[in-house]
């Protein structure tokens, strides 16, 4: 949205932006002290970034190279102020980033609110909408704001109040500001007198920000006896340590200290799951602070979506959204890393192509692994945590990271026929403990939902004998078994492809019992697949069934039917690969068949309907089944 640069112009808030006002003023006041911690990160990240574009273009410091950030205020005029000389906003960027919220998971967002004050005040860190937390404390917020490098008639002037027939309106219009730079002014609430007081504020800031790398600055304070009182002086005070805390000793940091800077460089409310904080020495030196998050963030199937891990280099902030530095399955990761050898002027194009970064990326993958594998180990019910909000994710791993696959493999959790929920709580190495004697491959199915999984007809030998089945639900499971054909040296094997092959566990007088029945059912086998034609590429006897009449499988190197499905949904053109009938020689449906001549074709269609739904499939001609089933009941009654 562009306006005019002359003219002052008063505008309305989004609807959703309303509605988060709505929530920040009459939710959120237990959690209040989170606006400063937010007003101070965004300050910092507007320093950041200032010094990132300066690398290019010196100019844009205007002979003030040191930034800082300032706190200061006002008990007369009941005002609090939060200061920078960053990279600051022009008009156009102050309407797009203070009149809405410009993220891509608004509606999400609003989706999730649940009328419960304390879940909401945990989506707000998590949504990053952290400049209307001032609306916690404040009814009034006054911004003066000039973008670097442009001229002082070009600063620009918001405001907002909350209170009488204005609320929700926001004027903007051109101010002269010398310096660059934000200036956030709030005055403050009627019952919010004790923020206008240097020990609180102090306090706050060394609770939430002592990490920020810029100085945080107020004015010194220092006792009047005359007066009886801490009188303000014109000397500044840095109230913060002002160091990078990921380049501190870990025996230095506190976990409190690691869970808030995790809340700074995550923009997040609640603290982490875990997190892992190293040097690395060598060829290649750098440090990383990574943080697994104790929640899924809105956008994480939003595999565009570019956040997570901060780049520094010799602790100079060089952009925050550094994808190459984490593979795509693991951008749930927050944190920061600063290396010592690239360049100081590094791009993204550079990053593309910069072996250094290759280097980077395989060791913070590696660590972030490893702080898995440790979590899986010794901290199972941690790991159940994580796996129930980021196990998808991980999943794509294991295609998309060769190098790791093992590692991945054995991270991940599936539902299985051993305790017949939907909890994925059984990994490949506890399935293979469990094994039966004699049993060498992971048996595993795939449907579109659990309970098809669990209640598939492809399980029922497996039941039988108790031979454990991995259950597997999920989308992405398909990618999953497409790519790992092994664990562990044992095959995974589909229950719903090729021929059944148990190995030892099958005995010598089953096989020799279905190359029986076969032989004496060739005459039925062949007429099904005559009447059937283009339907199935074979029909033939099968002992995986002990319940069911009839079920389909893919040929050994066929799609499977699930994943067909699954493509196809996607819009993908799919060769056409026919399945193959199987039929359970012992059932009375298929004994009737033997005998059946007048409507043999409709109990033939019928069988084969029965099984594809049964395997998850849809009809192709749902009118026609209903119909030969109500054909056949008649005929059954004799009408």
């Amino acid at each position: 949205m562009t306006v005019e640069q002359t003219s002052a112009q008063t505008l309305n808030f989004q609807a959703e932006v309303k509605q988060l006002l709505h929530l920040m003023i009459h939710s959120l006041y237990s959690n209040r002290e989170i606006f400063l911690r937010e007003l101070v990160s965004n300050a910092s990240d507007a320093c950041d970034k200032l010094r990132f574009e300066a690398l290019e273009n010196g100019g844009l410091f205007e002979d003030d190279a040191e930034l800082k950030i300032r706190v200061a205020y006002d008990k007369t005029a009941r005002t609090l102020t939060i200061a920078d000389n960053g990279i600051g906003m022009s008009r156009d960027e102050v309407v797009t980033n203070l009149g809405t919220i410009a993220k891509s998971g608004t509606k999400e967002f609003f989706g999730k609110l649940t009328g419960d004050q304390k879940k909401d005040a945990h989506l707000i860190g998590q949504f990053g909408v952290g400049f209307y937390s001032a609306f916690i404390v404040a009814d009034k917020v006054t911004v003066r704001t000039r973008r670097a490098g442009l001229a002082a008639a070009d600063g620009v002037q918001w405001e907002c109040s909350m209170t009488g027939d204005t609320a929700g309106e926001y004027t903007v219009e051109p101010i002269e500001k010398a310096g660059r730079g934000t200036e956030i002014t709030l005055h403050l609430r009627e019952d919010q007198d004790d923020l206008l007081s240097s020990w609180k504020l102090r306090s706050i800031i060394q609770k939430y920000s002592d990490h920020i790398l810029q100085p945080i600055v107020m004015k010194k304070e220092q006792w009047d006896e005359e007066k009886k009182e801490q009188v303000v002086t014109d000397e500044d005070e840095t109230v913060n340590k002002a160091n990078a805390l990921w380049a501190r000793s870990k025996s230095d940091i506190t976990d409190e200290e690691y869970t808030e800077f995790y809340k700074h460089v995550g923009h997040d409310y609640e603290a982490p799951l875990a997190w892992t904080h190293s040097k690395v020495e060598g060829r290649h030196e750098y440090t990383q602070l990574l943080y697994v998050p104790g929640h899924a963030p809105f956008d994480m199937w939003d595999r565009q979506a570019r956040h997570g891990v901060k780049l520094y280099v010799r602790r100079v902030f060089i952009m925050d959204d550094a994808e190459k530095l984490m593979p795509l399955y693991l951008r749930f990761v927050r944190g920061v890393v600063d290396s010592n050898d690239l360049p100081l002027n590094v791009s993204r194009e550079i990053l593309q192509e910069s072996k250094d970064i290759d280097t980077l990326r395989a060791g913070c993958t590696k660590k972030v692994l490893g702080l898995l594998e440790d979590m899986a180990e010794n901290e199972k019910e941690k790991y159940a945590t994580f796996w129930k909000e980021f196990g998808k994710v991980l999943k794509e791993g294991v295609g998309e990271d060769h190098s790791n696959k093992e590692k991945i493999a054995g991270l991940l959790r599936f539902a299985s026929t051993h305790a017949d929920t939907a909890e994925e709580t059984v990994s490949l190495a506890d399935y293979i403990g469990r094994m039966k004697e004699g049993q060498d491959k992971i048996y595993f199915v795939t449907a579109d939902s659990f309970n098809a999984a669990k209640n598939s007809p492809h399980l029922e030998i497996f039941r039988k004998k108790g031979i454990e089945v991995l259950l597997l639900s999920d989308r992405v499971d398909e990618w999953v078994v497409g790519n790992l054909t092994e664990f562990d040296g044992k095959q995974l094997a589909s229950v719903a492809k090729g021929g059944l092959d148990l190995g030892k566990l099958e005995d010598e007088a089953e096989k020799a019992a279905v190359e029986k029945e076969t032989g004496e059912l060739k005459d039925l086998l062949d007429k099904m697949k005559t009447t059937l034609g283009e339907k199935v590429k074979e029909v033939r006897v099968t002992h995986r069934l002990t319940d069911s009449p009839a079920c389909l499988v893919a040929d050994e190197h066929d799609m499977g039917m699930n994943l067909a499905r699954l493509m196809k949904a996607a819009g993908q053109t799919m060769p056409i690969s026919k399945p193959i009938l199987e039929i359970n020689p012992a059932h009375p449906v298929v004994l009737r068949l033997k005998y059946e001549d007048k409507q043999f074709d409709d109990w033939a269609a019928v069988l084969f309907d029965q099984a594809l739904l049964a395997e998850g499939g849809t009809l192709d001609d749902p009118a026609s089944f209903v119909k030969r089933i109500n054909q056949l009941m008649l005929a059954m009654n004799g009408n």
